[in-house]
């Protein structure tokens, strides 16, 4: 018998299965991770990861989450979105771990890097919702102050040329709660998922936790002070820092000053004399100047997080090393306003070179909020009930790692009007979406069809509405300063 001729006509004919395996791997890596998500869905599972699924595969922003309901993704009744999120429920600890385990690795020799920030979900209208707080909201006007939600974001930042982060977690502060003591769970919560999904081992350059100016600094240094982190805090030009004080002479009377030279960041020409300096070059800055001052402390107030703080045992002293970056100019030629200041604490000596170039990622995490809110709806579920919306805020960021994880997969299928993207660069999370349903037939489902079941009996002839009461937003009246001893 002859055997029939094969005739290759070109490479791709000849390796189809060599030229397909990364892509092949890479379905089949996504395909188990969607997996996983839906195990972190402990009851309502299938309604909520469909309701996700619809939230990938949308034709266009997120408005409501009735609107899933008519997306094909979706095959349960529209009554089975809202039912989901009153009644499901979300293993929000073993989530996180998942979304630990899928962090992109850092270069060689660097750390893992986070960024800390919060995103308020304004409710001014919903006055039957519950829990809700005071929020800043920012507007052309300027800042106001509206009752609806705050949340704490957590993500993982890594470098590059796309504003891709890693999303880990998300918590509400809840009223009453200190933000301080919520990032510090965060933190330390993080650090054990790292430990036990081998993110971190030990020898690895400590993780590198990014902070705005918002944040205290010194409370998060002290707190955090035996744990294997780095923390990296923007200063606000006001604060005031002192060196440690000249050694007591002998025969010297009264209690021993605990502060020395005085660096007011406002005006540093006026304090000590910088530790380190470090002159580089930007292609976007131009001539960067980084200058530092070793072991500086603040005056510590019994206020905010030291206010209860024993009244007979004097303050702690948290040293730290503080950053002074200048740059020639901004990216679009702007002057700059004013110099950055950082300030920073490890278990190493700090690498200023990669420390001022780490917190520009932090930025990064600005086009994640913009993201979730503009197409993913992060904003637009307007819920009554604050646990409602805490899953609604874990679906929108499990549904952005699957963009992400997804965003070498997907074909890009940009509209007539998008620029052509240049060769090698990664699709940014808005072309990911846009092709994510067409990947997603590839993927399927861990979900099972809807069972089939018969209309209740509705509501009883006669009964009527039970007036629900009024829910009135946290305001904070007690005072922040411990009583006089």
């Amino acid at each position: 018998m002859i055997e029939p001729k094969v005739v290759v006509t070109s490479v791709h004919d000849a390796l189809p299965a060599v030229q397909d395996t990364p892509r092949v791997e890479g379905v089949a890596a996504l395909r188990e991770f969607r997996a996983d998500l839906r195990s972190c869905l402990t009851r309502r599972g299938d309604g909520l990861f469909e309701v996700m699924d619809a939230m990938l595969c949308a034709q266009g922003p997120v408005r409501s989450p009735v609107e899933l309901s008519v997306e094909p993704e979706f095959r349960r009744g529209h009554g089975s979105v809202y039912d989901a999120l009153a009644h499901g429920k979300i293993d929000t600890a073993r989530l996180r771990r998942v979304l630990v385990a899928s962090l992109t690795p850092p270069r060689p020799g660097d750390p893992l890097m986070f960024a800390v920030d919060t995103t308020p979900l304004a409710r001014p209208n919903a006055e039957y919702a519950d829990q809700r707080v005071m929020v800043q909201v920012r507007g052309k006007g300027g800042d106001v102050y509206l009752p609806g939600w705050h949340y704490s974001l957590l993500v993982g930042l890594h470098w590059g040329n796309s504003s891709w982060v890693d999303p880990i977690g998300a918590r509400r502060i809840r009223p009453g709660e200190d933000p301080t003591e919520v990032t510090l769970t965060q933190v330390t919560d993080l650090l054990a998922d790292l430990a036990a999904t081998g993110g971190h081992t030990e020898g690895d350059p400590p993780p590198l936790m990014i902070f705005d100016c918002g944040y205290d600094a010194t409370a998060l240094a002290h707190e955090l002070a035996d744990q294997p982190v780095q923390i990296l805090v923007r200063l606000n030009t006001r604060r005031v820092f002192y060196t440690d004080p000249a050694p007591r002479q002998p025969g010297t009377r009264g209690p021993a000053r605990r502060h020395g030279q005085k660096l007011s960041l406002a005006d540093p020409g006026h304090g000590p004399a910088p530790d380190q300096e470090l002159t580089a070059s930007s292609p976007r800055y131009g001539t960067v100047r980084i200058r530092a001052w070793h072991h500086l402390h603040q005056e510590l107030g019994r206020q905010g997080h030291w206010a209860n703080w024993p009244t007979d045992t004097p303050l702690p002293i948290v040293r730290a090393t503080i950053i002074q970056v200048s740059v020639e100019h901004l990216p679009d030629g702007r002057t700059p306003p004013k110099d950055l200041w950082l300030f920073h604490t490890g278990p190493r000596e700090a690498d200023l070179d990669l420390l001022w170039k780490a917190y520009l990622r932090r930025f990064d995490q600005e086009h994640l909020h913009r993201f979730l809110k503009v197409h993913l709806g992060l904003s637009a579920a307007h819920l009554t009930s604050a646990a409602a919306t805490d899953r609604w805020v874990h679906l929108t960021l499990a549904a952005y790692t699957q963009l992400r994880h997804a965003s070498t997969l997907i074909d890009d299928l940009r509209r007539p009007w998008h620029p052509k993207p240049q060769p090698g660069t990664i699709l940014t999370p808005y072309r990911t979406r846009l092709g994510f349903r067409r990947l997603r037939t590839q993927l399927g489902t861990p979900t099972h069809p809807a069972k089939f079941s018969r209309p209740g009996p509705g509501r009883p002839k006669g009964s009527t509405n039970r007036p629900k009461p009024k829910q009135p937003p946290y305001r904070k009246t007690a005072p922040t300063t411990a009583p006089a001893p």
